[in-house]
């Protein structure tokens, strides 16, 4: 009998570029921004975080999940990811994260996750 993807829990991977694993490590980034989530991340799952490269630099439990587009995100939903200095600059990196235009209308999934253990 094949089991269900919901009968074993998947360990999701998600990769940061530099530096952004370091400033997961020491706690000044605790939150993520996605596009495109085809993982389909959710509140409780767990998380295998990831360097460009594939190696795993720590493990993490999803806190929150919530999609919104760029326009509608609040103050809350930017603390604990690193700053940007306008709107702009965000669609800008976004853009480049994902070779596909990002805007004001671009939906996005902010994620919030809690460290359980690095390496």
């Amino acid at each position: 009998m094949n089991k269900s993807k919901a009968d074993s829990p998947e360990i999701k991977k998600l990769r940061f570029a530099d530096p952004l694993p370091e400033l997961i490590i020491s706690g000044q980034k605790t939150v993520t921004w996605r596009m495109n989530d085809e993982k389909n991340i959710m509140a409780g799952d767990f998380l295998s975080l990831c360097r460009s490269d594939g190696s795993e630099f720590a493990k993490a439990k999803v806190v929150s999940a919530k999609e919104v587009v760029f326009k509608e995100m609040t103050a809350d939903d930017k603390t604990g990811h690193e700053h940007y200095d306008s709107d702009d600059e965000i669609y800008e990196v976004f853009s480049q994260y994902y070779h596909i235009k990002a805007g004001p209308d671009t939906p996005v999934k902010i994620i919030a996750f809690e460290l359980l253990a690095q390496h």
